[in-house]
């Protein structure tokens, strides 16, 4: 009697031995299962994370790429990858939810495409206005070039309607006189005897010259080096010329002889020097000698 009773407990403790064992068993699995289901979850997240940080640089890298161009936009475009960047740094340090992270990242995504459409729509303005800007520079350069050839030209023109205006003096010449009580002249080359020089010249015909009263300064020196006549001095700026006397002549551009008398007493013997100044500039010279 007593052995069926024992044998009873023990099937009872086995039944609920078989029950805990049971119960262990489906705890066991449960937690295995939720431990799965965690590491899913982590490397469900994790993968995620990295997807949007990939979507965060290659935007950065999109925006570093643009600024480098320098635009008129780049500040701009400087701001939204600051922007991007700022963002990368949270979600480094986020472990939570990325939703709110995706949703920036679109809106970003879309600012972007909006801002590069933009872009390039300044570059391709941009360039159109280098490659006007540049043949503006081209045609300035040549009209710079072409104006530069007529300024010289103009100016070797001016020279040489400046040198043809002046007028030449040809055929100076001085002779010596001995005046008679009767008013007649006898040429002579002998110093004592002569009483006036006689100096001529020609100027030339000019077209383009100037007409009107034209003065030439005539300087006669003897041999002592005296300037003979009148021997005054004018200035010419700086200049100063001693002369005998003026020849005041009208011009009108036809050919014009010029003669006129220095008188004069006591002329020293030896070689006279006799010069024709427009203003200050010597224009005829000549030589002659008296005995």
């Amino acid at each position: 009697m007593e052995n069926q009773k024992n044998n009873q407990s023990l099937k009872a403790v086995i039944a609920v031995l078989a029950i805990l064992l049971v119960g262990s068993l489906v705890y066991i699995f449960k937690m295995s299962s939720d431990v799965e289901t965690v590491q899913a979850e982590v490397v469900k997240v994790g993968s995620e994370k990295e997807s949007v940080m990939k979507d965060l640089q290659d935007l950065k890298t999109t925006y570093d790429a643009a600024i480098a161009e320098n635009t008129s936009m780049s500040e701009e475009l400087i701001q939204e990858r600051d922007k991007v960047v700022n963002l990368m740094d949270e979600l480094k340090k986020s472990n939570g939810d990325l939703s709110k992270y995706k949703s920036q990242v679109k809106t970003m995504q879309k600012h972007m495409n909006e801002l590069m459409k933009e872009n390039e729509s300044l570059k391709t303005q941009n360039a159109t206005l280098t490659t006007q800007r540049d043949s503006t520079v081209v045609v300035l350069g040549q009209a710079q070039k072409f104006n530069e050839v007529l300024v010289g030209q103009n100016e070797e023109l001016s020279k040489t309607v400046e040198k043809g205006a002046k007028l030449s003096i040809l055929n100076l010449q001085t002779s010596a006189y001995k005046l008679k009580s009767s008013g007649k002249e006898i040429a002579t080359d002998k110093a004592s005897r002569a009483d006036v020089l006689k100096i001529s010249f020609t100027i030339a015909e000019n077209s383009i010259a100037k007409s009107g009263d034209k003065d030439y300064y005539v300087q006669v020196i003897d041999s002592k080096n005296n300037v003979l006549g009148e021997a005054k001095t004018v200035n010419f700026g700086a200049k100063e010329l001693s002369y005998s006397f003026i020849s005041s002549v009208k011009y009108e551009n036809k050919t014009v002889q010029v003669s006129q008398d220095l008188p004069g007493k006591n002329f020293e013997k030896g070689l006279y020097t006799v010069n024709v100044f427009d203003k200050d500039q010597l224009v005829s010279a000549t030589n002659f000698t008296l005995k």
